[in-house]
């Protein structure tokens, strides 16, 4: 009596023989047709179930190993067409479908560029078009796939997972289109779905299934990066399913939380991007935040405060989720501390980016309207808390878009909580953003009956108002009116007619203009005449084009004295910059349009960094030399550069006393909006002053004041240094760069390399960028040619 293992041993390594010896055409077939004989099923197998599963459990994976061994003998290539498909390609195609994946790729990866390698790529192309992914998930369901160690399923999940990257890496250029990701994935993912449609009728029927290694495969494919084609076959089916079987809902519940922790965190971002809503993500994922640490750590705290790449939808989603079951609110309560806490928090929002900080805001406002009127009432005081903590720092900032969303913010919340019947308003500019904030806490729509608006308004466009007073004709009767006068048509008459007075009337100008600054500078807008801050600055500026000197002087001087508000400073910065632009700018003999044109005033550069980034552009553009066959154009007309002979009165007087401490005024402390805006304007004379002969000067007072803040803790403050740093590489002759600037530039080119790649705020990362663009143009230019005349020396 022999043993069946002994009976089945024996039999193969006879095959093996026959295979590798025999010269006997006839020989060859048979040995090859008793190899399959062991995976025939049925009652006309010749062989017996115990000997079929002996051969499967010991001896399948050696045969085939085999076979791809000697895939160039001669015997193999003596095979009809007929013969080999029937068996050869079989033996991979009927048996134990994990074995025969792991021989196949494993023969792939060894084998030479050849027609045996073409063979085994078409049987794996066959492998998979035959569904056998499916019947390998299966046996893992039904547990009837051999017991394997923990090495060999990890081998077996990484050729499943990465099929497409070692086929790519093997048969480059001449891979097959099944083997491609955007094919290979999606037919993965059927495959899975097949093999839970088996499960869920198994169970159905009684039978025992195992979904770990299904979890395992779903965890290894997301996290590299797989999930959102995978989830995109997956997530429309099981929501779907789940919808009104609870089997299907076992089945899903059962899967995720046999997924590895080490993978949780790619499956459950790839499904809260992946389900349509609230409804489905709770379907499919059940409580598995409250018995799984990790998946309650991705969803209440990663997705929420950690990452702010997702979209509004994503937020919706996520918190819709927590606040659907009884069971989960409680983690919705804590999720709306967290984001309260961190929307409140001064440091983040100096230090976080504001793309950030806008996505903790829409999470905030989505926990507070997803909140029941029992639980807001028992939440009341730490959302108080938080609207005026959060409120103050969100106003302080110098970054508008941070500003308005914590007026936006305020405004929802009051609302929200209905503060003893009060509502706070502002005023700011609505945009795509604001709106959407707004919308995130609005579930009513106020109706109003019998109301005016139903009337149809008179139309009174074409009437005009009747008024005795005539504009003044002389700009010292337009002085003392705004001095003196109390009717407040006379004193708009007066500031409408000021700054054509002041460009028509040059030499009367200059005897009054200190005078006159003097009195716009300190005007307010008792009469809520329309356009008061456009036109009151227009005028400043063309009294300092016109007097340049003795203005500029006073402006200076008055910046940093006392009793002046900030709105005031910023003014002086403001009228400086405009004149400074209008002076270096060619003069034309046609006549210049008054700025009273303009209705409302350009916002400051300093809130718009795509500004300065494209002065910067600008500027590179205009260095870089092309060659063009392209029809001559005109040459321009020469004109006085108004402003080089007068840049130093604009620039150096703002350069003292900045370190002082005054009363009202702590430039280098609290006070950072107007230390950003007042950076920002030097570098935008030393912008102004390229080609002038004090631009040297300029640029290394400007790189020493600005070195002492280029930390700063607020972004706005870092932009203004950044441009200014820009502005000095623009400006200054490339020799004197090097001349004048050697010592600093070495530590100069190092801090911008760090600030482009850790600054968290994008705009100080693109300046950076752009500054070590700027430098190491002239550095080049100046080494290849150290002879070459400077600007200075040619002007």
């Amino acid at each position: 009596w022999c043993p069946p293992s002994a009976e089945v041993r024996l039999a193969v390594s006879h095959c093996f023989q026959t295979l590798s010896k025999s010269t006997d055409s006839k020989d060859i077939p048979a040995a090859l047709q008793k190899l399959n004989s062991y995976l025939d099923e049925g009652p006309e197998s010749p062989t017996t179930s115990v000997h079929r599963a002996e051969f499967r459990r010991t001896h399948f994976t050696r045969s085939l190993q085999f076979l791809v061994n000697n895939i160039q003998a001669d015997w193999f290539h003596k095979l009809t067409a007929t013969q080999r498909t029937e068996l050869w390609d079989s033996l991979f195609l009927r048996g134990p479908p994990e074995q025969a994946l792991l021989v196949l790729m494993e023969g792939i990866g060894q084998l030479s560029l050849s027609s045996g390698l073409d063979h085994l790529v078409n049987i794996t192309e066959k492998f998979l078009q035959s569904g056998r992914l499916t019947d390998l998930l299966w046996s893992y369901c039904l547990e009837t796939a051999p017991s394997d160690s923990p090495q060999l399923r990890e081998t077996l999940l990484g050729r499943i997972v990465a099929l497409p990257d070692l086929t790519a890496n093997r048969l480059h250029p001449n891979n097959k289109p099944l083997f491609l990701p955007q094919q290979y994935y999606p037919l993965l993912a059927a495959e899975m779905l097949t093999a839970l449609d088996r499960t869920c009728q198994a169970l159905k029927d009684g039978t025992d299934c195992s979904l770990t290694f299904m979890a395992q495969t779903l965890g290894k494919v997301c996290i590299q990066g797989h999930s959102t084609v995978v989830l995109a076959v997956l997530v429309p089916h099981l929501s779907m399913c789940t919808c009104s079987d609870m089997v299907w809902q076992r089945i899903c519940w059962k899967l995720l939380e046999n997924v590895p922790q080490r993978w949780m965190d790619s499956v459950l971002t790839g499904l809260v991007e992946a389900v349509r809503g609230p409804d489905a993500l709770g379907r499919i994922i059940g409580n598995l935040v409250l018995t799984n640490k990790k998946a309650q750590f991705v969803i209440t705290h990663k997705l929420l405060l950690l990452q702010y790449k997702y979209e509004t939808q994503t937020l919706r989603v996520v918190l819709g989720y927590l606040a659907a079951d009884r069971d989960r609110r409680p983690l919705l309560i804590q999720v709306l501390r967290s984001l309260s806490q961190a929307w409140a928090n001064p440091s983040a929002v100096k230090h976080t980016p504001v793309e950030q900080q806008l996505y903790v805001s829409k999470a905030l406002l989505l926990s507070v309207a997803l909140l029941k009127d029992s639980e807001l009432l028992e939440l009341r005081s730490e959302l108080l808390q938080c609207l005026l903590g959060g409120m103050q720092s969100h106003l302080d900032s110098s970054v508008l878009r941070i500003r308005r969303m914590g007026m936006v913010v305020g405004e929802c919340l009051s609302s929200r909580m209905d503060i003893s019947g009060t509502k706070l308003k502002f005023e700011y500019d609505q945009d795509e953003e604001t709106q959407e904030l707004l919308s995130l806490i609005t579930h009513t729509t106020v109706f109003y009956s019998c109301s005016d608006d139903e009337l149809t308004p008179y139309d009174m466009s074409g009437d005009q108002e009747i008024s005795q007073a005539s504009p003044p004709r002389y700009i010292r009767d337009c002085l003392e009116t705004l001095i003196s006068s109390e009717d407040p048509v006379r004193v708009e008459l007066s500031l409408k007619a000021a700054e054509g007075l002041v460009r028509r009337n040059v030499f009367a100008t200059k005897e009054i203009s200190v005078q006159l600054t003097k009195v716009l500078l300190h005007m307010e807008d008792k009469y809520s005449i329309k356009s008061f801050v456009a036109l009151r600055q227009s005028t400043m500026v063309a009294i300092v084009v016109t007097d340049c000197i003795p203005v500029t002087q006073y402006l200076t001087t008055e910046f940093y004295s006392l009793n002046y508000s900030l709105r005031q400073r910023l003014d002086i910065l403001e009228v400086l910059a405009l004149a400074a632009q209008e002076l270096s700018k060619p003069t034309s003999n046609k006549s210049r349009p008054p700025i009273t044109a303009v209705a409302d005033l350009t916002p400051y550069p300093g809130d718009n960094p795509v500004h300065w980034r494209q002065i910067v552009e600008k500027r590179i553009q205009s260095k870089t030399k092309r060659l063009s066959k392209g029809a001559t154009q005109t040459p321009a007309v020469a004109s006085p550069n108004r402003y080089a002979p007068v840049a130093g009165h604009f620039f150096f007087p703002l350069l003292s006393n900045y370190d002082k401490p005054q009363v009202t005024f702590d430039l280098l402390g609290s006070d950072h909006l107007v230390l950003g805006r007042l950076i920002h304007t030097l570098g935008l004379f030393m912008h102004l002053a390229v080609n002038a002969p004090i631009a040297a000067q300029m640029g290394r007072a400007l790189l020493d004041f600005v070195w002492a803040v280029r930390y700063h803790v607020d972004q706005t403050v870092r932009r203004g240094v950044l441009f200014a740093v820009c502005a000095v590489f623009i400006s200054m002759p490339s020799q004197n760069l090097l001349v004048d600037l050697s010592d600093q530039l070495f530590e100069t080119r190092s801090w911008l390399a760090d600030v482009a790649e850790e600054d968290p705020d994008a705009d100080c990362r693109s300046l950076a960028v752009q500054s070590l663009v700027l430098l190491d143009k002239s550095l080049k230019k100046q080494l290849q040619d150290p002879q070459a005349p400077s600007l200075e020396s040619g002007s």
